[in-house]
């Protein structure tokens, strides 16, 4: 249990009164938990998951030394045809799982954790040469790690994209993004598209309508820890097509079946 505020004398008070009621043992200030390393500096906070990291390459037993730069290369796109099935696919699910947890403090392995995570039915070897350099890309990359401020601004900003038809069985599209709180990362998410869109426009007007969704909770979740926002959140995209339908949906005759997300952005 992670017990936190910025009253330190009602903290006091809650683990007083947890102490009365349960067998419990204070372990002092968060260092490590659930296999998520916290370090506090006069600057802020750190957090990563190196030691998982070790552990997991450990599990892996890669059989050479060699680190690679990026987790995936550019325009990659798998399917489950690609290579031969696996003769024991328990191995791949174990590793993608693990990678799965590991996203949570490493936004970089997000989109081919994603990727590869579609294939744990069935994998093949081309699917487990590809999990493989996620792997030696941590190797490379393992002391990262996330850096949250003590002095930053409480405004979201707020970024989206997408890669048009990118899955070749379904031709369906990827939405990312990413919330940033002040200077810290809080938020990020790579998901396949739950209809397929027809223009890269579109499929860019999907990703912005999640990302608004998500916005939309996060200043409801700040709300209720006492932080008003008054000041509207900018979604911010590369795509000047969709960013012209976010301003004014109406003027094109092309979009009303994404009428719904189109205005949902500018709401």
């Amino acid at each position: 249990m992670i017990i936190t505020g910025d009253d330190l004398e009602y903290v006091a008070f809650v683990k007083a009164c947890l102490r009365d009621q349960f067998l419990m043992t204070d372990l002092g200030p968060l260092r490590y938990f659930l296999g998520i390393e916290v370090s506090s500096t006069s600057n802020g906070f750190y957090i990563s998951q190196e030691k998982y990291i070790q552990d997991l390459l450990a599990r892996a037993a890669l059989g050479d030394e060699r680190t690679v730069e990026t987790p995936m290369e550019l325009n990659v796109k798998l399917q489950l045809t690609d290579g031969d099935p696996l003769s024991d696919p328990t191995r791949y699910r174990h590793l993608v799982g693990s990678l799965v947890y590991l996203a949570v403090t490493r936004p970089d392995i997000s989109y081919p954790v994603h990727i590869l995570s579609q294939f744990v039915s069935a994998p093949t070897t081309v699917h487990y040469s590809h999990l493989l350099c996620v792997l030696r890309y941590l190797r490379g990359t393992i002391t990262r790690r996330l850096f949250f401020p003590r002095s930053s601004s409480l405004q979201l900003q707020c970024y989206s994209d997408a890669t048009w038809a990118s899955d070749p069985s379904d031709r369906r599209s990827l939405s990312a993004y990413c919330v940033f709180l002040g200077g810290s990362l809080i938020a990020w998410k790579t998901k396949k598209q739950t209809a397929v869109s027809r223009s890269s426009v579109e499929a860019e007007l999907r990703a912005m309508a999640l990302l608004t969704a998500e916005v939309t909770w996060l200043r409801w979740l700040l709300a209720d820890f006492g932080v008003s926002i008054t000041t509207p959140s900018l979604v911010l995209s590369d795509s000047t097509g969709a960013i012209s339908v976010a301003h004014d949906p109406v003027k094109h005759e092309l979009t009303k079946h994404i009428g719904v997300d189109a205005f949902y952005k500018r709401a």
